[in-house]
């Protein structure tokens, strides 16, 4: 019978630096959640609030679900591409909705505009 050679240097593996900026703050690991199994079923309504929650929390508006802090300052640069994704989907999506989910997304989008031009004249 051979006998496994002895590890070399080569059959150390290899270690993985990660150097983006990100990296560099050191956060705490994030907690359990939970099972996918659990989760609601997506479609169109629930992705539409779905982006709706995102565009509040970047606008200050509601706390991270996970910490329970809210952005201070808000950060409008995202707040404003996710207003923007709702508006590409309704007028993608024109003529193809429901009434509830037409009246859902243009109530969403006329809240966070609001919110929007009103976060914005805070940092004026």
């Amino acid at each position: 019978m051979a006998q496994d050679p002895k590890p070399g240097p080569q059959d150390r593996g290899f270690t993985v630096v990660d150097r983006r900026a990100s990296a560099a703050r050191e956060e705490p690991p994030a907690p359990a959640r939970e099972p996918a199994s659990e989760l609601p079923r997506v479609d169109f309504s629930t992705f539409a609030l779905s982006l709706g929650t995102s565009a509040l929390y970047h606008l200050g508006a509601l706390p991270h679900p996970e910490t329970g802090q809210k952005l201070d300052p808000p950060e409008l640069a995202l707040a404003r591409q996710t207003i923007d994704t709702l508006e590409m989907l309704e007028e993608k999506t024109r003529g193809n909705l429901e009434q509830a989910e037409r009246e859902l997304v243009q109530g969403l989008l006329y809240e966070l505009r609001l919110r929007f031009v009103a976060a914005g004249k805070g940092r004026a």
